[in-house]
């Protein structure tokens, strides 16, 4: 076996637009169908095998001790929907999930409805997603993917019999609600090709699915759609929505064969969202309100927004994330200084906010079906506790906990470690929030080791949550960190907004400056330094490496979308035509020459790069294989240094990588014992 890594023959390909020619040397790898690419992929993961195989015992011990910590028997807090309490429960050596319930009290009998397991046999993927109870709780409904291209098949089990029914919907997303007649479902379909989500369909339990109505098509190809029932059962809800705009359209559940009429036509750049509790529709919208407001409207009028009251006001420093309505409470999920913070206002307009006591964490609500209770069902985590279920008295104030993770193998003290969040400054002055964890005693004098892990993007907040994976870091004298880059929504909206469209590369500055910031407080120093990021995270990761590949000794990259400028003007790609409102539409040179000055595959030039390990999979769905592979194919190419270069496609997963329980873990353990080895750390 050879050392010498694969290399990818040259076909060059003009591409030119706003009188711009580029050169891609690549563009072939552009092709799953072609023998020649499958070939090249499976050369790199051959590589892979052949640079790191005397890591293999390394990789089995640290997937040992990974899952190791696992509670392999294992059972969810039960919640319970009208006369059933539902949950879910894993058998030791078992990868899916088992989904059960029992009637009346947790002391009935119990009663399968789905075993993962059964159903995940003879398939090298499974997904189970979209399962949905039917009114009278007697047939469920739920999706099943074994490709990992998102791409779900419906089936229909009648929890009486236990009869599987003949009732099978191919092509369709997996989201999916039922009407209050208990034989009809509402569900969508995608595009076969760009793979969004564009049509909603009703079918009748019984009848021959190709004969199911199509009840809305989503003919921008901006937006996507979906459909929901609300907490109330009382009306079905199709929503299209796209990174700035929304529309809603409604109809009473127990009319399923009415039209559906408009909630709120679509106005761009207004963002809604609706459930109906008691008689009132309630809206969370950025009318008028940056960080978003609550509105109510009576339904047994007008919902055009003349009509709608306001609930909670915006302020200019809270987020205004969710809510949940009970009969005499009102719980909001609000994000101050990048925290969550649940808000309990009683029905007499007296309100506290629920106590968590740590620096960094994460908490949001749980399942709340009950609409006339005082109990609050939440979920709490940090990085130093484990995630943990709780029902609390919004009326006394007591936290009952119901259930936190429990980390077995005897050697996990949460006194051990130290969380911490601390401040770095981006070149424009703006406050970076870092949120940090370690075991005790780890020494700041420049010699740790530190993974720093961000996202930065769609304005999705990168909470401070528990990792029981984590500790084969911690333990090994890694400090983590988390940056809350802009381009997430940590700080409120602004905080989006300033790391989007032709503000993106604050994103990028910003983890710099944390980088920076993290090596001169001698929590590490350059040559310790390791960076994560996944998606368009992996974006972030490959425009760190192209503008201070000096900070770092190694980048990981998974499923990164690098390859900005191409993916974007290529409209039969999945998500592309959605994304605009994120990154600009290359077709306007205003965008296309700022993108063009970041996009990772573009700026790659001949100088040396932190040694690095990329990922993919074969049937990604969002950040699509051929970015990746490009990506690693013309670094191999231009960069002068000596450091190791890895690309590793799973050849029978997407976007979210191998299925199952600990089969993913496998992937992990891969990842450290690379990271150990080039570090030099001694793992056992």
């Amino acid at each position: 076996m050879t050392t010498t890594p694969p290399i990818a023959k040259i076909i060059a390909k003009e591409l030119e637009i706003h009188g711009h020619k580029r050169i891609d040397n690549y563009y072939w790898l552009n092709n799953p169908e072609n023998p020649e690419v499958i070939d090249y992929l499976k050369a790199e993961n051959v590589y892979l095998d052949t640079v790191l195989g005397h890591t293999k015992q390394i990789q089995d011990q640290l997937f040992a001790e990974i899952k190791g910590r696992i509670k392999e028997q294992d059972e969810s807090v039960p919640y319970k929907l009208d006369d059933y309490f539902y949950y879910t429960r894993y058998e030791v050596g078992k990868e899916y999930a088992i989904y059960c319930r029992k009637k009346g009290t947790l002391e009935a009998a119990e009663e399968i409805i789905l075993d993962g397991n059964e159903l995940a046999k003879g398939h090298s993927y499974f997904s189970l997603g979209g399962l949905q109870v039917s009114y009278h709780q007697d047939t469920i409904a739920y999706a099943v993917d074994t490709v990992s291209r998102r791409i779900y098949t419906l089936y229909f089990k009648n929890l009486t019999t236990g009869e599987t029914l003949t009732d099978v919907i191919t092509n369709a997303t997996g989201n999916m609600a039922w009407a209050n007649d208990n034989k009809t479902i509402f569900y969508s379909r995608q595009d076969p090709q760009t793979l969004r989500s564009d049509k909603i369909f009703k079918h009748t339990l019984g009848t021959d699915s190709s004969e199911d109505e199509l009840i809305f098509e989503e003919k921008d190809e901006t937006f996507n759609t979906g459909v929901y029932r609300t907490k109330s059962k009382k009306y079905m809800v199709i929503t299209s929505s796209s990174t700035l705009t929304t529309e809603a359209q409604i109809l009473e559940a127990n009319l399923p064969h009415e039209k559906f009429k408009l909630f709120l036509p679509r106005e761009r750049e207004h963002e809604y969202g609706i459930d109906h509790i008691g008689d009132k529709f309630y809206i969370r919208t950025n009318w008028q309100a940056r960080n978003f407001r609550m509105m109510e409207v009576a339904e047994n009028q007008t919902t055009d927004k003349a009509m709608w009251k306001e609930v909670i006001a915006h302020r200019d420093h809270v987020l205004f994330e969710g809510f949940e309505i009970f009969k005499n409470f009102l719980v909001l999920e609000e994000r101050k200084e990048g925290l969550m913070n649940l808000r309990v206002i009683k029905n007499d307009k007296t309100e506290h906010d629920v106590d968590f006591g740590e620096p960094t964490y994460a908490a949001g609500t749980g399942v709340n079906l009950d609409f006339d209770t005082n109990i609050l069902r939440y979920g709490y985590t940090s990085l130093t506790t484990p995630t943990s279920t709780f029902d609390y008295n919004m009326e006394t104030k007591e936290k009952t906990l119901l259930k936190q993770q429990e980390v077995v193998g005897g050697t996990f003290n949460t006194e051990n470690y130290q969380s911490e969040r601390i401040y770095a400054t981006a070149a424009d002055g703006t406050k970076i929030p870092i949120s940090l964890v370690y075991r005790k005693g780890t020494p700041k004098d420049g010699s740790a080791p530190l993974y720093q892990y961000a996202y930065g993007s769609y304005g999705y907040s990168m909470d401070a949550g528990f990792s029981s994976g984590r500790l084969s870091l911690l333990d090994r004298g890694f400090i983590f960190a988390i940056c809350h880059i802009r381009g997430g929504e940590e700080m409120g909206r602004y905080w989006y907004e300033d790391g989007k469209l032709l503000k993106k590369k604050n994103t990028f500055t910003d983890f710099i400056a944390c980088s920076e910031h993290l090596i001169k407080e001698k929590y590490t120093s350059a040559t310790r330094l390791v960076a994560n990021g996944g998606s368009a995270g992996g974006l972030l990761m490959g425009a760190i490496s192209n503008m201070r590949p000096d900070l770092y000794s190694i980048i990981v990259a998974d499923v990164p979308f690098v390859d900005v400028i191409t993916t974007m003007l290529d409209e039969s790609i999945p998500l592309t035509t959605g994304e605009f409102d994120e990154w600009g539409n290359p077709k306007e040179k205003e965008y296309y020459d700022y993108m063009l000055s970041y996009s990772p595959y573009d700026n790659v030039e001949a100088k040396a790069y932190p040694t690095m390990l990329i990922t993919t999979g074969l049937h990604d769905s969002q950040v699509q294989y051929w970015e990746p592979a490009k990506w690693v194919a013309k670094l191999r190419t231009l960069k002068t240094d000596h450091n190791l270069l890895i690309l590793k496609t799973n050849m029978e997963a997407g976007h979210g990588g191998a299925s199952g329980r600990f089969e993913a873990l496998k992937e992990v353990a891969l990842e450290y014992a690379f990271i150990f080895d080039v570090l030099g750390i001694k793992a056992y």
